[in-house]
């Protein structure tokens, strides 16, 4: 089991530093705290498709995957490198008409957790989870896990490298929540 190193600093009252808000909570990430992300990813894409009716047209049945991503997703699986924020990506199966439009990105604020408070969003009760999306080659139904591997090998996006850099964890479909798609241990083959 992993310790929630500078969980006592938390600002909870009572506690050390009381007050202080730390830039990372090393709480662990947890099964739970992964189907909440990927509750908040629904209603974001459904609040989404809801004010773009143009974008539902084309995307809502061809969601492939969410995942937590960046630091917080490294943090789910080492333990140790601490959460700033959460960053959940849906990842949908391009439509031959448009891709996803990449440049859509909301904040929504955690609330009260064991993570604490985001220091960069003091206007919010908890972290900060930003959600974004991307269109990529692949079918509706298909292997999320082969989609996002193959995009994040590729490297052909400033996104796709920026995503490889640290980690990525499947939050839906619930049957893959908590599957690491990213780091890989498949290298490639030596043939």
């Amino acid at each position: 089991m992993v310790h929630a190193v500078g969980a006592e600093h938390d600002g909870l009252v009572g506690e050390p530093n009381a007050g202080v808000v730390p830039d990372r909570s090393f709480a662990p990430i947890t099964r739970v705290d992964l189907r909440k992300l990927a509750r908040i990813a629904r209603e974001e894409r459904a609040d989404l498709f809801a004010r773009h009716p143009e974008w539902a047209l084309l995307y809502r049945r061809r969601v492939l995957c969410a995942a937590l991503c960046g630091g917080a997703a490294l943090h789910f699986i080492n333990g140790t490198s601490g959460v700033k924020d959460f960053e959940v990506w849906t990842f949908y199966a391009e439509h031959p008409e448009a891709p996803f439009p990449y440049h859509l990105v909301t904040h929504r604020d955690l609330g009260r957790s064991k993570f604490g408070r985001d220091p960069a969003s003091p206007a919010y009760e908890g972290r900060r989870i930003s959600l974004t999306g991307r269109s990529l080659a692949g079918e509706p139904g298909g292997n999320p896990i082969e989609v996002v591997q193959r995009y994040l090998r590729r490297g052909a996006t400033p996104s796709s490298r920026e995503l490889r850099q640290k980690a990525v964890v499947l939050i839906e479909p619930d049957d893959l929540l908590g599957y690491v798609v990213w780091p890989t241990l498949v290298v490639g083959s030596d043939d």
